[in-house]
């Protein structure tokens, strides 16, 4: 369309052209969101919970189903947000009158941040509380049984636990600020919402700066067991045989039990052999790499993870600086800037695509974290036998962290990007102590967990360099022998 023809609209029906554009951007946005996260979850759930004899577990189920998937896509959607305004940002800066890129506007950008903080609410306050209630009810006592009488039950518990919540958070306002606390009472939409939403992106925020440290850690033995290791000092095919032996040597052992030997655990010997088996498994994978494969993947890619998470510790290390010397610095919300206007990096292009991948790296670190922490273990998903109760709890978990990512990240100093939307709302953020005392944490806790790990790495590969693993260690299930018979 020529320029004169635009002359030609009116105000109006251009306004009414670019909201039904946004509206169509953001519905194919979280379309392709919704599929992907769909697919992942259909690999995950058990498909024994939707192959039942009972159609009515089966629907349940499969409801329940459909509102973690609403809910994973919006954690997905809030991961995306930061790095899709950065990116943007510099999109518009690099072509300002591109025709074609005329729909990356400011007002699409902001659109897709209010709605990823409207969505957060609605899945963290009713719809995963609902879908939990709704596979747990079975109807009140003597309603007829069916699915609408699970939503009736559902749908009260529901009320009550909205009203707790709510009424839990109005105490803690009132407590911190009395005559917040009434306005609350009569603004529950621009109000009460936000602080509860701000409530729980703290509690998000306290949970990365737990969970990332740990990660950050993790990452490089993660990696480890991923890729395969070159040999250094190392003899693999003295490994084979080794192993090979110790297996024919329990297995031998479990098919003669009445043997000379007493009180053998053969629980204990069954787990052996299958740890053995698996580590003749790695073995074998390690002995048929390429070279190529062996001797430069897995050195590139601990050389990116360590220049990563060295970005990161300096990253934050720089940030403290400026706190210190400037309270510029400060995280604040952009309410009313428009994109397009200046670099959020002082390297420009370059230095935005650095804040992305960082962002990136530290919300896979922080998940690594979560899953490897004692307290969360538990709810590590497995292919196709997660239960639908623990589907449900991986996703509102995953949804505090991912929501938080742009708080987080804005906290570190890992951008200059000022959150927009609700999320520049949050009262703490402009806490200086707060601030400061978040970063310190946080970099004390990485040094802290990275000094530990490579340090229990070098002894691991040093020990495993010198052979010192292979020793023989005292065979359990054998009776000791008491003092007498050593004497003899």
């Amino acid at each position: 369309m020529e320029a004169a023809d635009y002359e030609v609209l009116s105000v109006r029906e251009q306004l009414f052209h670019e909201r039904v554009r946004e509206c169509i951007i953001s519905t194919l946005l979280f379309a392709t969101l919704y599929i992907l996260c769909h697919v992942a979850l259909t690999h995950f759930k058990k498909p024994a919970e939707f192959i039942t004899v009972d159609d009515e577990d089966a629907t349940v189920n499969k409801i329940a189903l459909e509102l973690c998937t609403f809910t994973l896509a919006v954690a997905l959607g809030a991961v995306l947000l930061l790095p899709f305004s950065i990116i943007s940002n510099e999109v518009l800066l690099s072509l300002p009158r591109n025709y074609y890129i005329q729909w990356l506007n400011g007002s699409l950008i902001h659109g897709l941040w209010n709605l990823v903080f409207l969505f957060s609410n609605l899945s963290l306050i009713f719809l995963m509380p609902f879908a939990y209630f709704f596979t747990e009810s079975e109807g009140f006592a003597g309603s007829r049984k069916g699915v609408l009488g699970r939503v009736y039950e559902t749908v009260v518990m529901l009320m009550l636990l909205t009203l707790l919540v709510l009424g839990m958070v109005w105490v803690a306002s009132a407590i911190v600020d009395n005559k917040a606390s009434r306005e609350s009472l009569y603004d529950f939409w621009e109000y009460y919402l936000p602080y509860l939403y701000s409530c729980i992106s703290f509690l998000g925020v306290l949970l990365l700066l737990v969970c990332t440290p740990l990660g950050l850690a993790r990452m490089f033995s993660v990696t480890g067991k991923l890729l395969v290791k070159p040999r250094l000092l190392e003899d693999l095919e003295e490994q084979l045989y080794c192993s090979a032996f110790e297996e024919a040597a329990l297995t031998r052992r479990i098919c003669n039990p009445t043997s000379c030997w007493l009180h053998l655990d053969m629980e204990l010997l069954h787990r052996q052999v299958l740890a053995l088996q698996t580590q003749r498994v790695l073995l074998e994978k390690r002995r048929k790499a390429s070279a190529w494969q062996r001797n430069l993947g897995y050195p590139l890619a601990m050389l990116c993870l360590l220049v990563l998470t060295g970005l990161s510790v300096l990253t934050v290390a720089i940030h403290i600086l400026e706190l210190l010397i400037d309270e510029a610095a400060m995280p604040r919300g952009m309410q009313d800037a428009s994109l397009g206007q200046v670099s959020f990096s002082k390297l420009g292009s370059f230095g935005a695509v650095i804040q992305v991948v960082l962002i990136f790296y530290l919300m896979v670190s922080s998940v690594v974290g979560f899953y490897s922490s004692p307290f969360f273990r538990s709810l590590r998903p497995r292919w196709h036998d997660t239960a639908m109760t623990q589907i449900i709890g991986n996703c509102v978990c995953l949804l505090v962290l991912s929501s938080a990512l742009p708080v987080f990240s804005r906290t570190l100093g890992l951008t200059r990007f000022d959150l927009l939307g609700d999320f520049g709302r949050f009262n703490w953020l402009g806490n200086f102590y707060i601030v400061f005392l978040y970063n310190a944490a946080f970099a004390g806790l990485t040094t802290l967990c990275l000094v530990k790990t490579f340090t229990a790495a070098v002894r691991a590969e040093l020990i495993r360099a010198f052979g010192l693993d292979r020793l023989p260690l005292p065979v359990s299930g054998f009776p000791r022998a008491s003092r007498k018979t050593q004497h003899q």
